[in-house]
């Protein structure tokens, strides 16, 4: 991870009419940073992300990336959520390689990263099979690995293993951190699960209820691969759902 900012936040804030959502939020992102934002249920993560991806424009506030204000028409910004997306009439290998031909890259381009995709993320086997051929965590693979192989700008993952039992979370989890050192990719990752942003962040965003603040930025300095018994991942654990809990 380099010390230079890949993405400002800056005094964002959200009204939907007389509903104050977002308020006066500032934060930073260094360039391949891995961030996880976590919050009380309804606090309006999924708002927050929506201003993230410029579905929603924010009331006012700005984002910036690479100090340019964010732009999906000049950025790359890519998305992975919990609902499978997986496009069904084509084959994992198209998939794959379905937002890299709409950039319109060479065709090189496309073979080498939709193959390091593939290898990276096991899916060797499966790469001429459709979506309703895999199981759910084999087709949340094709969509991790598509969202990745954009090389984004700003990857933002919203809740996206909240279906998976705990065993195939664990696995996917492990996917993520490979694709993402691998990709040296910034990524902001949504989770109500404290246990996941500690294993996966280096850093997490601790939201306020409505209207949302940053209550606390927590760095967490563990090495990886991160051990839950650890006592230090057990004391950041708690510390971060006391922190969301008491108000």
């Amino acid at each position: 991870m380099s010390n230079q900012n890949k993405i400002e936040v800056k005094n964002l804030t959200k009204y939907f009419g007389d509903l104050h959502v977002l308020d006066n939020v500032s934060f930073n992102i260094k360039k391949g940073e891995f961030v996880c934002v976590v919050g009380p249920t309804g606090c309006g993560k999924t708002t927050f992300l929506n201003l993230l991806t410029r579905i929603y424009m924010p009331t006012s506030g700005d984002l910036l990336i690479d100090g340019t204000q964010a732009d999906p028409k000049v950025h790359n910004l890519a998305f992975a959520f919990q609902e499978p997306s997986a496009m069904p009439w084509l084959t994992v290998e198209k998939n794959l390689e379905f937002g890299l031909k709409i950039k319109g890259l060479p065709k090189d381009t496309i073979k080498e990263r939709v193959e390091r995709i593939i290898k990276l993320l096991g899916l060797e086997k499966f790469r001429d099979q459709y979506p309703h051929q895999l199981s759910v965590s084999s087709e949340q693979r094709i969509i991790i690995g598509r969202a990745f192989a954009m090389f984004p700008d700003l990857l933002l993952m919203d809740e996206p293993y909240g279906q998976m039992d705990i065993k195939m979370r664990y696995y996917l989890e492990d996917e993520v951190i490979k694709l993402w050192k691998e990709f040296n990719s910034t990524v902001v990752f949504i989770t109500h699960n404290i246990e996941e942003a500690v294993y996966l962040a280096e850093r997490i965003l601790i939201l306020s209820n409505k209207p949302t603040t940053i209550k606390e930025e927590v760095i967490v300095d563990l090495p990886r691969p991160r051990d839950f018994t650890d006592p230090k991942f057990v004391e950041i654990r708690r510390h971060v759902t006391d922190q969301i809990k008491w108000w």
